[in-house]
């Protein structure tokens, strides 16, 4: 049985999305996953950026970490997204990758894939559920099962409960509140175990 190919997918302004993104990229990888962490494009102008230290030092951080393609969506079996909420929804520069994505939608090349998704915000209420859900809904137009981690394990429990994806609340000084890296490791391992079942037709 060949390996999961697996891309995940973050945007990250000054840096949780990209965290949580390297613990499921190690979780996918325990699963046996070969796996690709890709970032969105960054869409904000570059004086907005430079506006903020955080954001400014995160950018320049991460300028070696390659920029998400339709070809990577083409390629994985897996897809695991980690974005931080925006007035409970997705950030305006997700979305606009996610609208360039129609013509591999109209070909069928994104049904069955199996996603997951996770996400941050500011306070505990902030939007994370809402925000998950809304990438959700352009999953189910690709065709895509999504493998939400729902209660399957006791990392769900202790990293706040959130059945759709992990989500994290992040301090004023850009910490975050809750400990989730076990919970975001096993949602990773739930998404390639799913997709490796789908692959391989058992």
């Amino acid at each position: 049985m060949s390996n999961v190919k697996t891309a995940v997918i973050y945007y990250s302004s000054t840096g949780t999305n990209y965290q949580l993104a390297k613990w499921a990229a190690e979780g996918a990888g325990q699963a046996g996953a070969e796996v690709k962490i890709l970032k969105v494009p960054e869409l904000a102008p570059q004086a907005a950026i430079d506006s903020n230290p955080a954001w400014k030092a995160h950018v320049e951080a991460t300028a070696d970490v390659p920029e998400v393609t339709l070809d990577d969506l083409e390629w994985a079996d897996a897809i695991i997204f980690s974005i931080p909420t925006r007035f409970g929804n997705m950030p305006g520069q997700v979305k606009q990758f996610l609208d360039t994505t129609g013509g591999l939608w109209f070909q069928g090349k994104l049904a069955n894939k199996v996603v997951s998704a996770m996400s941050s915000a500011q306070n505990s209420h902030g939007g994370q559920e809402a925000t998950i859900l809304s990438l959700y809904t352009t999953m189910y137009h690709w065709g895509a099962i999504v493998a939400a981690p729902g209660y399957t394990d006791q990392t769900i429990f202790a990293a706040g409960g959130n059945p759709y994806g992990t989500s994290v609340t992040v301090d004023q000084d850009g910490n975050l509140v809750e400990d989730v890296q076990a919970a975001v490791e096993h949602q990773a391992k739930r998404t390639v175990t799913v997709a490796k079942a789908v692959k391989n037709g058992l």
